[in-house]
């Protein structure tokens, strides 16, 4: 084949095509597919520090960043080093490690935990915190907010019932009634409806699950005291609270938001881009896991060599310095994006309760999902795509976060200052 032929065989389009013969939709998770901004998505070929190339050659100044874990920019070299040794001993042995141990000591060292179970996504890590507080409590029932995201656990995929202390019912096919029908849905940042929740099933609601700063339905700021009031309110009914930090955990600052919680799951950021994930809280709760108690939970490539030493490498290097780049950084992407879109006159509110943070297309404050779901999703389109051709990677979702990592520099803010009027304009048209 020659040079030119290989070319058109390895474009974006052509891997599109390919891949959606035998893969589902040509993804292999659904927010990758364009769905939420039209249009095909681009294959990435290499990376590094802020920027990633597609396989067309263009070059991205990248505020996804895997979706979280790479708050260092990408291929950090402390990171691909610490990768590199882990590999040449061995990829995976199915026995303890030192590794496990030290990466067990870094998370117990920053959280509210006391002890934790490694294991490889943060579906898996809530999923296994749901049964832990189920088997603690005797109880079957499980409270959680609509927009919130806790992995594809079929009774996390519920969708709000008909009133605010209603059963779910399926949110997807595939889920039956009956995984459902233990799950409670209500509004986010609404104490009352999970008080009315509480007493409209006495004694049966095991956990209420929280994101400790949603991030699903883009980034949304818990009302002041909200999650300290939400722990209050489930001990008050014999409940546990489970405080999700996959996305915020190690991000938002060295041992995540770490509000008042008995259970908390991690994720992303101590895995530092390879998959791996945790569950933990108090050593009374945690010695109910298997083998030191009775709660079954296993996992062939739970705390990964790999995956353990890209996540140490990871948190080492995220000293106090690092946490107030970070800030900073999205402080001044946050102003860049508001002045542009203000001066395009387009009605925006930029969302930012951390260094995570959402830009969403709307006049109203966004303080639960349906807040979010009335921004102008056909806006943000516009501007996704005139800034993917200006060379800046946006997450293709208007309900989803941005994320910045210590490797963005004055050059490449100075890149998104000149690329975001632009994109404003372009999201003002689709207005117009």
């Amino acid at each position: 084949m020659s040079d030119k032929n290989a070319q058109q065989h390895t474009t974006s389009a052509a891997l599109n095509e390919r891949a959606s013969r035998v893969i589902p939709g040509g993804v292999n998770s659904p927010v990758r597919a364009f769905g939420g901004v039209g249009g095909e998505p681009v294959f990435i070929a290499d990376a590094s520090g802020a920027r990633m190339r597609d396989v067309d050659g263009n070059s991205y100044l990248d505020l996804v960043g895997s979706w979280g874990p790479l708050v260092l920019g990408h291929a950090h070299p402390e990171v691909v080093a610490a990768v590199t040794r882990a590999a040449g001993k061995g990829t995976s042995y199915g026995a303890p490690t030192l590794g496990e141990i030290e990466l067990a000591e870094q998370i117990v060292g920053r959280t509210p935990c006391e002890k934790v179970r490694l294991v490889s996504s943060g579906t898996e890590a809530t999923m296994s915190a749901v049964r832990l507080a189920r088997a603690a409590t005797g109880r079957d029932a499980v409270l959680k907010f609509a927009g919130c995201y806790h992995g594809h656990a079929d009774y996390f995929l519920a969708a709000a019932g008909s009133g605010v202390a209603t059963l779910g019912h399926p949110d997807s096919p595939g889920v039956p009634e009956t995984a459902t029908a233990e799950t409670v849905v209500v509004p986010y940042n609404d104490l009352a409806a999970v008080e009315a929740a509480f007493e409209a099933h006495p004694g049966r609601i095991a956990a209420v699950v929280t994101e400790a700063i949603p991030g699903n339905m883009g980034a949304v700021a818990p009302a002041d005291g909200f999650n300290e009031k939400l722990f209050d309110l489930a001990h008050a009914h014999g409940a546990l609270l489970v405080s999700d930090e996959v996305m915020t955990g190690f991000r938002v600052g060295p041992g995540g938001v770490a509000a008042p919680a008995d259970l908390y799951t991690y994720g992303k950021v101590m895995g530092g881009g390879l998959p791996a994930a945790a569950f933990g809280g108090r050593a009374d709760l945690m010695d109910r896991i298997s083998p030191a108690g009775p709660v079954y939970q296993a996992g062939t490539l739970s705390g990964n060599p790999l995956a353990v030493a890209a996540g140490l490498a990871t948190l080492r290097l995220l000293d106090e310095a690092a946490y107030r780049k970070l800030d900073a950084t999205a402080a001044e992407i946050q102003r860049l994006a508001g002045e542009a879109l203000t001066k395009a006159g387009v009605p925006h509110r930029v969302s930012a309760p951390a260094n995570l943070f959402s830009v969403f297309f709307g006049e109203r404050p966004v303080r639960n999902f349906d807040d979010a779901a009335a921004q102008d999703t056909e806006a943000y389109g516009a501007f996704f795509h005139a800034m993917l051709e200006a060379g800046v990677h946006l997450p293709p979702s208007a309900f989803e976060c941005w994320f910045v990592s210590t490797a963005i520099d004055e050059e490449a803010l100075s890149h998104l200052a000149q690329a975001l009027p632009r994109a404003a304009e372009a999201a003002a048209r689709v207005r117009s």
